[in-house]
């Protein structure tokens, strides 16, 4: 069980990529990121990133690749001083300039769009920003050759350089949070920690991989040969929380998602997510989510109407 990108899958992740060709000092960029993660991969010169969570301007060289967590509003700039005149960004179109020139900058990035809470653990515990230095990053490792090639097509723009483009963004993407996940389990409880720990993981992948399944503590601490109490006491010591309201939140958020993608009737969700009825499913997601399931798939509805929801691509 791969549980990154299962988890990834089952929040609903829906990528954009958002190629700013050539950023010069006329031309600062906004990013609003309500509900978007962010993604800039500098291939060449210097820019600074702006925000109101920053105490001052994050310089990013080319060969640094920045990620910042779902809400993180900001500008992309030349500039280290406060930009004054500042455009939204849009999408992918490549502008041709030679970004060679000390006042410009080359910068691909992407919008990884997740709609809807509650977030996976992993998500909610992402640090506002985080960036891999070029220095950090072997030469010869898959993340610089990857940026390598990503930078390469872009400036190409060959037959097929959108299917290529887009596959070699979410690499890079997936090499960085690869990344953080290694950082954070080495710095900080969480769910990066769990997945370091072999008995925990197999208990996540339990529940990823058959959320159907009426698990049981006894279950989950059988299979990862554990007692319940050595169980329940490693995995709130790594996640801060019970194995089976973990659990839960893993059910809801496959809900929405079925919810948001499938013509299930509520029947067909509760059953795919683990109770025996839609009554008991909705009790749960309405103290979960806040909105009844059929209130859910109803605002869900309205909201793809909305210019700024990504869709299935």
């Amino acid at each position: 069980m791969d549980l990154l990108t299962d988890l990834l899958q089952q929040a609903g992740v829906r990528r954009r990529l958002l190629d700013l060709g050539t950023l010069t000092p006329a031309a600062s960029l906004r990013f609003p990121c309500e509900r978007s993660i962010g993604l800039h991969a500098v291939t060449a010169g210097r820019l600074f990133i702006h925000a109101p969570t920053l105490d001052e301007p994050l310089l990013l060289q080319a060969g640094d690749v920045a990620v910042m967590a779902r809400g993180c509003h900001h500008v992309l700039s030349l500039r280290a001083d406060p930009p004054t005149e500042v455009v939204t960004v849009g999408t992918f179109a490549r502008d041709g300039r030679d970004p060679a020139s000390a006042h410009h900058a080359q910068v691909i990035s992407g919008a990884y769009q997740l709609w809807n809470d509650p977030l996976h653990p992993f998500l909610r515990e992402m640090p506002p920003w985080f960036v891999l230095p070029a220095e950090s990053v072997p030469r010869l490792g898959p993340l610089a050759l990857t940026l390598g090639l990503l930078d390469a097509e872009v400036r190409r723009g060959d037959l097929g350089t959108s299917t290529i483009v887009h596959g070699l963004l979410d690499a890079v993407f997936t090499y960085a949070l690869r990344d953080l996940t290694q950082r954070q389990a080495a710095e900080h409880p969480g769910w990066s920690q769990a997945v370091a720990d072999p008995q925990i993981r197999i208990v996540l992948a339990l529940m990823h991989e058959d959320m159907a399944h009426p698990w049981t503590l006894d279950d989950l601490a059988r299979r990862a040969g554990l007692s319940r109490t050595a169980l329940a006491e490693r995995f709130r010591a790594a996640l801060g929380d019970t194995p089976l309201s973990h659990l839960r939140t893993l059910r809801m958020q496959k809900a929405m998602q079925l919810l948001a993608e499938t013509g299930k009737n509520l029947e067909q969700v509760a059953q795919a997510v683990g109770y025996q009825d839609a009554f008991g499913f909705s009790k749960v997601f309405k103290r979960t989510t806040g909105v009844s399931p059929r209130a859910f798939r109803q605002q869900d509805a309205r909201d793809r109407l909305q210019p700024w929801r990504l869709q299935a691509e």
